[in-house]
C-alpha cells in the first residue's frame, strides 16, 4: 500500500498532525489536526488533496482544535471513537475500518490515557495519539485516565505488532519525532518487562 505522509508540529506541546493521502492530487485523511489548522490547509491546497475525513485518536482539544476549520473548509467528516466528546460524522470501534482512497486505516481501541483513545494503523504505519511516545507513554492521571486498561493497550495490543511497524506519536516528546515498535521495546523505559500490577504502581509514581 503506498502512502505519502506528512508530519505537522504545533505550539508549545509539541503536538503531531498528519495528513495521510494515497497519491499527488488523491485523497486523504488529517490525522489529530492541531491549532487552527492553517498549514495543513495550505500543505492540502499546494498538493491538490481531496480530504474525506479528520480522524481524532482521542477528544482533547489539543488534538481536535483544528476539526471545525477544516471541516468547514474541505468537507471532511469527523470521525472518532464513539466514547470520543466530540462532533464527529462516524463513530468508530475496535476493528472498525476506513477507506481514504486505497488506503485503509483500522482503528485499534487503546484505553488508558482516555476511554476513547485509539490508535490508526495503516499498513506498516501506526498513529498512536497519546497512548504511546518517542521514548515515553501518555499519562493517565487526567480524567478517563486509566494504568491497567493502558498496560492492556501497551502490552497486549501494540507490543503484539511486528517491530517493523513505524510509530507516528502525537506529541514530539522524544530524541526524535518518529520510531518503530522494535525500537520502543528496546529502548522505551515504560515498556520494560513488568506485571500489570506493576505498571499500574510505576504508573502512580511522582
Amino acid at each position: 500500500m503506498d502512502m505519502f505522509l506528512r508530519q505537522f508540529k504545533e505550539g508549545p506541546t509539541a503536538n503531531l498532525s498528519y495528513i495521510v493521502n494515497d497519491g499527488e492530487g488523491g485523497k486523504g485523511a488529517v490525522i489529530d489536526p492541531a491549532g487552527d489548522a492553517g498549514r495543513i490547509l495550505r500543505a492540502i491546497e499546494s498538493d491538490g488533496l481531496k480530504i474525506d475525513f479528520v480522524v481524532n485518536t482521542h477528544g482533547h482539544p489539543d488534538h481536535t482544535s483544528g476539526n471545525r476549520r477544516l471541516v468547514s473548509e474541505t468537507g471532511a467528516r469527523v470521525a472518532a471513537h464513539r466514547l470520543a466528546g466530540v462532533k464527529k460524522d462516524i463513530a468508530l470501534d475496535d476493528g472498525s475500518r476506513l477507506k481514504v482512497g486505497s488506503l485503509e486505516l483500522e482503528v485499534i481501541h487503546t484505553p488508558g490515557h482516555t476511554r476513547d483513545s485509539v490508535c490508526f494503523l495503516a499498513g506498516r504505519r501506526l498513529f498512536t495519539g497519546d497512548t504511546l511516545f518517542v521514548g515515553e507513554c501518555g499519562r493517565t492521571d487526567l480524567p478517563g485516565g486509566d494504568a491497567g486498561a493502558l498496560y492492556d493497550s501497551l502490552f497486549n495490543r501494540i507490543l503484539k505488532l511486528p517491530d517493523e511497524v513505524e510509530i507516528y506519536p502525537g506529541h514530539d516528546y522524544g530524541p526524535r519525532p518518529t520510531s518503530t515498535i522494535g525500537q520502543e521495546r528496546r529502548t522505551n523505559y515504560t515498556l520494560q518487562p513488568r506485571t500489570r500490577e506493576e505498571f499500574m504502581e510505576f504508573m502512580a509514581e511522582p
